[in-house]
């Protein structure tokens, strides 16, 4: 309540600033729409590009005189002088369209994107945009997997378990946020696979360093997704079928009326059954007489479902505020859970259903009280239900089949269920988290940069298998976490310098009460054990970005970085197999990269950049998911554990190419070692595993990406885009023995797709054949992936109503 009093006032007070906005339409003289032309307020960085409707917007402008610079490769400069004295004013300009194509060469765009502005601050950073991802049946994980030093770690099909790699570092070591809140607020059934492209403005993935206003403690990286924020009346739904029983649907809707007035409508649904074919060395089943023999059989017991929608309704662009919106959020998921960590022993009957509740607050200013300051808060109230059935009695083989023991009989699972002791396990969480920042800019070329994120998470647990005591027990999983952050940019140079110094303060406190059953003389009694952590570190940092020349741009950043246990990793998970750690430490890290950007070059019709980057991470108290070092032994549930210090030292390239703005080829590589690097036991002895490379992480990766575009296919106006990309991953090992039996083979799959946009852009028809070599792919623990498979995607978009 506290906050919406704070935010109310906050509100008032913004109403002092007189400020307004600029809309207008780009045509050439013969009134064909200017798309893709530049419009520039004059002595600022402002800017913005004419859309497909002809339409440019300028927000919060402070009242006065302003020139706005018009430039387009297909018309001459131009400039506009305007007042703006109202709160809102609208423009019309028309541009004189160039006849000659030798005076195309001499027009000049000054322009500087979202991507490029965050791209020159100087982090080790990639911004994907999601314009072309949209039309296709494409996955956020897969498109986010294309990218540079990205590796998304995915358990199997559709819904299974995922975490990312980024230049070595992973798990829970790198955050996801949604709009600057972490995602794990609005549960299991809301991740990236939810959340389908065309929904998405934009993707930054920071590596190794992060920005002050992404308070968190991720230590080796940050995703963050943008999602769209336009104000436009526009509906955006798709749906797409495919192998496996697949279907993955959505859609986006928006309105917003002359006062300000904004509702804004977003849903999902996604299922598949998830039934692909397993094989080679990893696909095993153990026979009657304990020998493991190959076999080739289908998944059955991994089906998933997910749907969910999000609704806002509040003002945007208004005197008071740039986003004032009230939302709500719910999801609900059913997933099958087919084997543990390892892909040894298939489980029937293993599953969780989860749901979420979630509401939200979100206000953003800017021009705050004075000109210069920017005020941003976004609140997240969420309730999370989750619950474990595993009572299944029989121990199963890969054929759906009950296993057969030496007598001819079925076997019995060793404690009564599939993993363990039968249970119906019911975990309820209650998550608030809210993100506050106040920017500050002195002028062009001084900034100061405030932000604190609260994150608060209570669990209870019931188990409905329990006994009546153990259940009349209430058991507790508390944990608070607060990360400030504060920073100074400048830029200097003439804007050829830019630096960012920051630094940061974690504290976090844990509490978690469990019962513990006596039996003495036949009697049971129950004690309750109570386990406190408080802890506070502190860290630091900085970016810095420099231009050589206007293409050729050198940058570093570095950061002491810290990253405290997550709420699975100390309280467990059950259903991600994860079992808990009350005594695991923070992980801290000393990260370093530095990079260049060559480019873009124009030669003729040929356009290219390149882009590059060395890292160097030093990591203690490592967390990672415990493995067993035995052969036979079935990898099920296991903890997170501190596993001393780790060193990685690698490089990433990238390289873009177009021509005549028909074809686009990518090509990006990561290499990078991850090695132990504590030398000594307890007792002086060295250990075994000493200056190995850590199991179960991918070190050498290749993505490339091609795309052609033909107009005119069939019908006037349409447009057809190929689309062909490949990856290769090289070998790696899943256990420290690093033996032939759990080396995990290099993979190299390939992808084919196409889509036709029709005439009027408001229909699109995509065909995606994905893995067409039917490779053997694998991730985490040699847990294979789906093979071939196709989809067929249909889009809707309706730009006006």
């Amino acid at each position: 309540m506290r906050i919406l009093y704070f935010l109310l006032f906050m509100i008032t007070l913004s109403g002092w600033s007189q400020t307004g906005k600029i809309t207008g339409k780009v045509t050439f003289t013969n009134n064909e729409i200017a798309t893709g032309a530049s419009v520039q307020i004059s002595g600022t960085k402002k800017f913005a590009v004419v859309d497909n409707d002809g339409q440019f917007e300028f927000r919060n402008l402070s009242y006065g005189n302003y020139t706005l610079e018009i430039s387009s490769m297909e018309a001459q400069n131009k400039s506009v002088n305007f007042v703006l004295n109202r709160p809102s004013q609208q423009i019309t300009i028309s541009l004189e369209k160039i006849t000659d194509p030798k005076a195309l060469n001499e027009v000049l765009i000054q322009k500087k994107t979202a991507k490029k502005e965050i791209i020159e601050k100087g982090f080790s950073v990639n911004v994907i945009e999601t314009q072309e991802a949209a039309k296709r049946n494409i996955q956020t994980n897969d498109l986010l997997g294309q990218s540079a030093g990205v590796r998304i770690r995915q358990n199997g099909g559709l819904g299974s378990s995922v975490n990312y790699n980024l230049n070595g570092m992973s798990g829970n070591a790198i955050r996801i946020f949604i709009d600057g809140i972490p995602i794990s607020t609005y549960g299991s059934s809301f991740n990236l696979n939810s959340i389908p492209p065309a929904l998405i403005e934009r993707i930054e993935v920071y590596k190794g360093v992060i920005p002050a206003h992404l308070a968190d403690d991720a230590l080796g990286g940050a995703i963050n997704v943008i999602l769209k924020k336009g104000a436009k009346n526009s509906l955006n739904a798709s749906v797409s079928y495919g192998s496996f029983n697949t279907i993955q649907s959505n859609f986006n809707t928006s309105y917003r009326d002359k006062s300000g007035f904004t509702l804004k409508g977003s849903g999902f649904y996604n299922y598949s059954d998830n039934n692909y074919e397993i094989w080679g060395k990893f696909a095993r089943d153990v026979q009657a007489d304990g020998v493991m023999k190959q076999i080739r059989a289908k998944r059955f017991n991994d089906a998933y479902r997910s749907y969910g929608g999000r609704f806002e309704l509040g003002f945007t662009d208004v005197e008071w505020a740039d986003t004032f919106l009230v939302g709500i959020n719910m999801s609900d998921d059913y997933n099958e859970i087919q084997h543990g960590q390892a892909m040894s022993t298939p489980y029937k009957g293993r599953f969780t259903e989860a749901d979420a509740k979630v509401i939200s607050i979100n206000y953003a200013k800017k021009d705050f009280i004075i000109k210069g300051l920017e005020f941003n808060i976004n609140s997240v109230f969420s309730q999370r239900n989750e619950v474990l059935n595993d009572t299944v009695k029989w121990n199963y083989n890969w054929f759906n089949e009950k296993a057969i023991g030496l007598k001819g009989l079925p076997i019995l699972t060793s404690n009564g269920a599939q993993q363990g002791a039968p249970t119906i396990l019911h975990l309820n969480n209650k998550i608030f988290s809210t993100r506050g920042g106040l920017n500050y800019s002195v002028n062009e070329n001084h900034r100061f940069v405030f932000s604190t994120m609260l994150y608060s998470f209570m669990r209870d647990d019931y188990d409905e298998m329990k006994s009546e005591l153990e259940r009349n027990f209430q058991q507790k999983r508390d944990l608070q976490k607060n990360i400030l952050s504060f920073a100074y940019e400048f830029e200097g140079l003439g804007s050829r310098l830019r630096t960012n110094v920051f630094g940061k303060r974690y504290n976090q406190k844990t509490e978690q009460r469990t019962p513990v059953l006596t039996t003495t003389n036949g009697q049971t009694t129950i004690t309750e054990n109570l386990e406190n952590n408080n802890t506070t570190f502190y860290g630091y940092g900085f970016a810095a970005s420099y231009f050589v020349l206007p293409k050729l741009m050198l940058s570093t950043s570095a950061e002491k970085a810290i990253r405290l246990p997550s709420e699975n990793e100390i309280f467990g998970n059950p259903g991600e197999n994860q079992t808990s750690n009350s005594s695991l430490k923070p992980e801290q890290s000393n990260n370093l990269n530095v990079g260049l950007r060559f480019g873009p070059f124009k030669i003729n019709e040929h356009k290219f950049s390149f882009s590059g980057s060395g890292f160097w991470r030093n990591s203690k108290d490592k967390i990672v998911r415990q493995f067993s070092t035995r052969v036979n032994e079935a990898l099920q549930a296991t903890p997170s554990v501190n596993m001393g210090t780790a060193q990685s030292l690698g490089y990433e390239a990238s390289l873009e190419y177009s021509n005549k703005n028909k074809l686009f080829v990518s090509m990006n590589m990561s290499r990078f070692n991850s090695l132990f690097k504590l030398k000594y036991d307890p007792n002086g002895k060295i250990y075994d595993n000493y200056n190995k490379q850590y199991p179960n992480e991918p070190y050498f990766i290749i993505n490339t990406n091609a795309q052609y575009n033909f107009k005119n296919v069939l019908q006037e106006k349409s447009e057809l885009n190929l689309y062909y990309n490949f990856s290769y991953v090289g070998k790696f090992y899943t256990t420290w023995l690093q033996t032939e039996m759990d080396k995990t083979p290099s993979q190299f799959p390939h992808d084919l797709g196409l889509s036709y946009i029709f005439p009027g852009k408001r229909y699109i028809v995509s065909f995606d054949a994905k893995n067409i070599t039917n490779e053997e792919v694998y991730d985490n623990f040699a847990v294979q992936k789906p093979g071939r498979a196709f989809y067929l995607k249909v889009n809707y978009i309706l730009n006006k109503f």
